[in-house]
């Protein structure tokens, strides 16, 4: 029987994606990324449900690109992209907090765990508003 999953997701988000810059957990209650992590959930749910994506097991590759008004980026790309990651991977792992805040959001992810990326890209495009699109897709195998 053919595995009939999709292999690429690529979804668009307003705002900002959260940015990974601390110790503390950007799951945590009352976070200061709280928004943007709960608005990147909900863009990769719809994302997901219109596309049935089911969770990548395997090698995976990230990608990508904040649209900003020039010179006007508000983190660097290693930030950015581990907001990103740590977000759309399996909360399940996230053991030393609550995740119930979350709701049916703790439930979303794109991928199994962030130790599955095997490559990661990031560009910028002007725009007059803040956005990005995140692109999520199994790496080929190896010959």
């Amino acid at each position: 029987m053919q595995d009939t999953r999709a292999l690429a997701l690529t979804f668009e988000v307003s705002g900002l994606p959260p940015v990974k810059t601390e110790a503390l957990s950007i799951f945590a209650a009352g976070h200061r990324q709280a928004t943007r992590v709960r608005t990147l959930l909900q863009a990769a749910l719809a994302a997901a449900q219109r596309t049935g994506w089911t969770p990548l097991p395997g090698p995976i590759e990230v990608d990508l690109v904040l649209r900003c008004p020039p010179g006007h980026r508000t983190a660097d790309a290693s930030t950015l992209l581990g907001g990103v990651c740590a977000v759309l991977q399996d909360k399940k792992r996230v053991t030393s907090i609550g995740l119930a805040h979350l709701g049916v959001l703790v439930d979303v992810a794109l991928f199994d765990d962030d130790r599955q990326i095997r490559r990661l890209s990031y560009h910028e495009e002007p725009a007059e508003d803040f956005s990005y699109q995140v692109r999520v897709a199994a790496v080929p195998a190896q010959v």
